[in-house]
């Protein structure tokens, strides 16, 4: 098992017709965006514009959390729904897919048939939480949102301000203790390829 810790200065932001957008990590390392070479790709994106249409992403998956905001979703020929903090929807890339509202989200991009986890974690000032990876996935990536967490893991102990990702891969089995010096918002995305 190995721990990374990942902060801004690594993070690759880029302006997209909406707002900006934010690569908290790809795999493989040396895939790009761009070229769509990617096996999976962790980002956040700021919509500032009322009204955005999604890239069209043929042959990914995406998936999408609302961190902030809400917006409207609307998948042309499929479904339409409200986004809401927190909650997440799961599409094809190469949908129509537009929106309404204004949000910060985050998006877990895969391109080959792996399974995936991505849910939120809020916890309080001086709340504790036990937290266990059962074993099978290759990664778990924790993005502190908001807040401030001391985290224990195995004899490790990292301080996580936000902004933060924590990435724990190779064979994750684990228990975290995590404990909140803030109220904070965690987002964790868990994938086994």
């Amino acid at each position: 098992m190995e721990t990374t810790i990942l902060s801004n200065q690594q993070f690759k932001v880029s302006d997209w017709s909406g707002g900006t957008t934010t690569e908290l990590f790809i795999f493989p390392p040396n895939a790009s965006y761009q070229e769509r070479n990617f096996v999976f790709r962790l980002s956040t994106a700021l919509v500032e514009i009322e009204k955005s249409t999604f890239t069209s992403l043929p042959g990914v998956t995406r998936k999408i959390m609302i961190l902030d905001g809400e917006i409207r979703i609307d998948h042309q020929n499929h479904y339409a729904k409200n986004l809401r903090k927190f909650d997440v929807d799961t599409f094809e890339g190469d949908w129509k897919t537009t929106s309404v509202g204004r949000c910060t989200d985050f998006n877990l991009m895969t391109t080959e048939k792996i399974k995936v986890d991505l849910t939120a974690v809020v916890i309080e000032e001086n709340q504790r939480l036990d937290y266990q990876v059962e074993s099978g996935w290759n990664w778990v990536f924790i993005y502190l949102y908001s807040g401030q967490i001391n985290i224990h893991l195995d004899h490790d102990f990292f301080t996580l301000n936000s902004g933060i990702l924590l990435v724990i891969s190779n064979e994750v089995s684990c228990s975290l203790q995590i404990k909140g010096v803030k109220k904070s918002e965690l987002v964790f995305s868990k994938i086994k390829r």
